[in-house]
Formats: structure tokens, sequence, C-alpha cells
């Protein structure tokens, strides 16, 4: 195979990402021509709405998948927390580059962190794990919903719209825009979504030619982690309808995964933690799964009968 197609979305952050995937096939396969598809998905051209409201982050795939299937593109190139946790159709997850910063950053003009907003404060953010955290550590601040790319929710904030907004540090840092980062919002005490930071490239099932070629950029450690983050917010049977946060390390053989589900209305928040062995990140994940369902987690997602 000397010509690999990746399709991928219009949108800066998106184009930077198949960038990087191209070059680093280059490196691995000299000689690979490697060619760009970009195409604008539904989730991109529907702004004016909350995404949990159009079908949610699934949008943002289905033209791509369409494109593999049209044989106008080999592979795709996806952020991994915008990938549903079930693939429909015929198709894999060929690798998984290594993780870049997996938590939320804090952005505003005039202020240096959460706590130091106003009550009262415009904090802007389309995802309800943000919101149902926000609401939990600062319930008296106006949560308003925020769609766009990434330059698209910065001049908002620039114009005064809001007085914060929550981004995800690696989309700003890949986009050379880390300066706007006033204060990471790291883990224990704040949680990502799932698979946050890392680069996922999906491929049509058993497409050995493409999945050959892929398996020169997976990075098994993000893939031990994301893979535990997912496992639970698939018991969970998590999307961008419901709250869900999840994050997992690994030291040495050793596994850790936390998880949190959220209400974003009230801001009410499970928790749960445990640690496991790296080989086995998918009964992890069912583990905290099973631990926020135990502490009731099954209300809050609709799940309990």
């Amino acid at each position: 195979m000397t010509r690999l197609r990746l399709a991928t979305r219009q949108s800066a952050l998106a184009l930077w990402q198949t960038e990087h995937v191209a070059a680093r096939l280059r490196i691995a396969h000299p000689g690979l021509e490697v060619e760009l598809v970009p195409m604008t998905t539904r989730g991109d051209r529907i702004l004016d709405r909350p995404l949990a409201d159009i079908g949610g982050k699934g949008l943002f795939l289905k033209e791509l998948e369409v494109a593999m299937l049209e044989d106008r593109a080999d592979a795709a190139v996806h952020s991994f927390k915008d990938v549903p946790m079930e693939l429909d159709g015929p198709f894999e997850i060929g690798a998984i580059l290594e993780r870049a910063d997996p938590f939320d950053a804090f952005v505003s003009v005039r202020y240096t962190d959460i706590d130091d907003l106003p009550r009262g404060s415009r904090v802007g953010t389309s995802s309800l794990r943000r919101q149902a955290q926000l609401r939990a550590r600062r319930p008296d601040l106006q949560i308003v919903d925020l769609r766009g790319n990434v330059n698209t929710r910065l001049a908002k904030l620039e114009a005064r719209e809001y007085d914060a907004i929550i981004l995800a540090c690696a989309g700003l840092e890949r986009l050379g825009l880390s300066r706007y980062i006033r204060h990471r919002l790291e883990a224990p005490g704040w949680l990502p979504a799932a698979a946050q930071g890392a680069i996922a490239v999906e491929c049509r099932e058993g497409d050995s030619p493409t999945l050959a070629l892929l398996s020169a950029l997976d990075h098994s450690r993000t893939r031990t982690c994301v893979e535990a983050e997912r496992a639970m917010t698939r018991r969970l049977h998590g999307s961008c309808h419901v709250p869900i946060a999840a994050y997992a390390s690994l030291d040495g053989g050793i596994l850790s995964l936390e998880g949190l589900v959220g209400d974003a209305g009230n801001g009410r928040c499970v928790r749960a933690q445990a640690v496991g062995k790296a080989n086995d990140p998918e009964g992890l994940g069912r583990l905290v799964a099973a631990e926020l369902l135990v502490q009731g987690a099954d209300e809050m997602l609709g799940l309990a009968k």
C-alpha cells in the first residue's frame, strides 16, 4: 500500500490532528503518500443547539465513516473523546496515539480560576460533564451553552459574552494557544471526558493493509488508560447526553481509574475509584462503573428499573 487517504473534519484543530497523524505515518513508512480528505460534518454545521439535543458526538463521525464505506478514504482521524463508546457498522480503531494533556482548562480574560469568579458570572460550555462539575463547585454561576470551534469560542470570550469558558488543554496546546490557559483543572478535583487528549484513527474493520500502516502509531500505555475509561463509560451507557467523567493513570503494572457521574441541572455528583492490573482495563472500567451504580448513578442516568 503506497497511498493512504485520511478523512478529517475541516476545523483548525481537526486538521492539525490529521496533519500530525500524516507526519507520523510518513516517518514510520518512508515513501508512503498520505492524502487528507477534509469534509464538514453535521455536528460542525448545526451550531445553534446543544450537542446533546441534536444527536450527540457521533454527528462528527458519520460523514467520515461514509467516506470510508464509499472508498473515498481509507481511515479517519478523530479526537477520541468524540468517538461513541460503540462504533456503528464495520469499523475499528486502528491506532491510538500518545495522549496529550488530558485535562480541562479554565480560560478567562479577567479571572484566574473558577473560585475567583464573582457570584453570577457567565461561564460558557456545551459539555454536560463540565456543567455538572461547575454546578457542584459553584452553584451561583450562570452556565451558558457554548458551541463552535476553539477560535470561535475564544472570540466570544474576548467579546465579553462570557466571563470564562472551559476548554480542553490539549486543543489549546495543539493550536499554539496555551497562553489562554489560566488554570488547569486536574484530577482528582476535576475529571475529564473519557479519552480526552488522545487522537484515534478509525478504519474499516479487517482492512489489513491500513491496519498494518496504522499499527506503528499505536501507543500501548495510552490505549490501556483510555480503554479503562471507555469501558466504564460504556457500562454506564454513556454519551454526550449524560455527564460522565473518567480518568485513568498507569504506574508500572498498576492501573488506577477515577470516575464521576453528575447531574448538570443541580450539580449532584457521585464518584468512585479503584485500582487494577494493567492487562485488564476493561475489568477495571466495569468495576468502577458498578461502584458508581451502587452510589446512585443508575437513577441519575435513568437506568434504574
